[in-house]
């Protein structure tokens, strides 16, 4: 694991093979491209149970999660990207306005350099080679920089990359964040940067990315809302919201944050939660193989401490030994308390009552631009009326998380919780110059565009542009 102190001198020996790699020429050919992610592929199923393992370790991830999120995913990603990679790497040709004919019009996609990938801790496998499989099909260099939080993993994806990549086409790069991304972006001018973690380091990874006039994707969060109609299916909605909430113990940047319920619905909507929740983890969730535990102690502090602000109505139990809190659902929580201004990021879930819809975009306002937002009704008015009324960056109907795992649909905050899309194609425009190409007839020039200009050629410039 690459965890020398980074001196200049260590900086540019393990960036300037990538800068140098990329200059070749050797990533652009189509051919590459598809080797590099078969590679990574096949690299990924060798390594699995070492990743299961090593997730479990770091967090208690549940072997079923940890597939489905981490593994399971960058498979679909890579497999999509396999499958549509000439396509995307074709020349797009597009229509020529009559005002610049006679001129051919394409789109080119190219390459930008030599991408830095930052991947958090929550989903350790998946937040860095998600976007590495679009960096790769883009025909990028990259350096990828694992989450120290999660050690035993970033340690095998260090293995796994090692061994399907060369050094100079991807390189990892080891270490605590504070401590590895800051001289790094400092020294090196990368051609893009693509973080994903809180919105606070996301600021500081875009100021450090500045006086290089760097492009930056980021990947934030938000307090995301999951609100219930009276029109809802409720013991579906309650289901659903459940799960999103305690999967990976709440650490998802998507998860539900806090629900949102009308309060003719509220007695249902708390007994359909409060019986989900036992069916999913049994009367006493610590000794279940299904809930993963806090990534560390500084979390577990965090999350412990929003249960003083409201009602305990489910849960409230915590080990620190075991950086164990258990599946909580929190009512009465005044709305300038921690919980309902912090992004939670654990199994903690403040439910609160609503009766008219403008109290919902009222309380959404208060913490704007979250990331996802849910959204249950069986009423197709106030499903549209929540959908344009609430900025957010994507999301569902009568569901929770499922836009993630769809390749097709662009991925990504808006203000706050993020700039930038990825997955599928997105992924590869995100890693790409996309470059415009108006190419000019050599056998006819009309010459209206050259001086002298006269009446006449306004005239017809005119029209032209009318």
């Amino acid at each position: 694991m690459e965890q020398q102190a980074l001196s200049p001198e260590r900086i540019d020996a393990l960036i300037n093979p990538l800068r140098a790699h990329f200059d070749s020429g050797a990533t652009r050919p189509f051919e590459a491209r598809r080797k590099a992610l078969l590679a990574l592929r096949a690299a990924l199923r060798k390594h699995e149970e070492a990743l299961l393992e090593a997730m479990h370790s770091d967090m208690r991830k549940p072997r079923f999660e940890a597939y489905l999120s981490d593994i399971g995913l960058v498979h679909v990603e890579i497999t999509y990207a396999l499958r549509h990679l000439r396509e995307w790497m074709s020349v797009e040709h597009v229509p020529t306005p009559l005002a610049i004919q006679l001129a051919s019009s394409t789109v080119h996609h190219e390459p930008l350099g030599v991408a830095l990938i930052v991947a958090p801790w929550n989903y350790p496998v998946l937040l860095l080679l998600s976007p590495l499989v679009g960096a790769i099909a883009a025909g990028n260099c990259v350096a990828v920089k694992p989450s120290n939080e999660a050690p035993r993993t970033a340690a095998v994806v260090e293995q796994l990359i090692t061994e399907a990549l060369a050094p100079e086409h991807v390189r990892v790069v080891q270490g605590p964040g504070g401590e590895v991304v800051p001289p790094l972006i400092a020294r090196q001018r990368f051609d893009h940067i693509f973080f994903t973690g809180s919105q606070a380091v996301g600021a500081k990874i875009m100021a450090l990315a500045a006086p290089h006039l760097t492009p930056v994707t980021l990947e934030l969060g938000g307090k995301s809302p999951a609100i219930v109609d009276r029109e809802a299916s409720i013991d579906m909605a309650a289901r659903r919201i459940a799960w999103s909430k305690y999967f990976n113990a709440g650490q998802t940047c998507i998860a539900t944050d806090h629900a949102l319920v009308h309060h003719a619905v509220m007695d249902e909507f708390l007994a359909a939660f409060v019986k989900h929740v036992q069916r999913f983890f049994g009367d006493d969730p610590q000794r279940s193989p299904h809930f993963a535990r806090l990534v560390n102690d500084k979390r577990f502090a965090t999350v412990t401490g929003y249960l003083g602000h409201g009602t305990i109505a489910l849960g409230g139990q915590h080990d620190a030994a075991d950086r164990y809190i258990a599946p909580t659902v929190l009512t009465q929580v005044p709305l300038e308390s921690p919980p309902m201004r912090e992004e939670i990021f654990g199994p903690v879930l403040p439910i609160l009552p609503w009766s008219e819809p403008e109290e919902v975009i009222a309380i959404t306002r208060r913490n704007p631009w979250p990331l996802a937002a849910y959204i249950f009704s069986n009423d197709r008015k106030a499903q549209r009326y929540f959908q344009e009324r609430i900025p957010f960056g994507g999301g569902c109907i009568n569901h929770t998380m499922i836009q993630f795992g769809a390749p097709d649909l662009p991925f990504g905050g808006v203000g706050t919780s993020g700039m930038g899309r990825y997955h599928g194609r997105r992924s590869f425009e995100r890693f790409s110059n996309v470059k415009g190409i108006a190419k000019g007839s050599t056998w006819l020039d009309h010459r209206l565009q050259f001086p002298p200009y006269t009446s006449l050629k306004e005239k017809i410039l005119r029209w032209v542009l009318r």
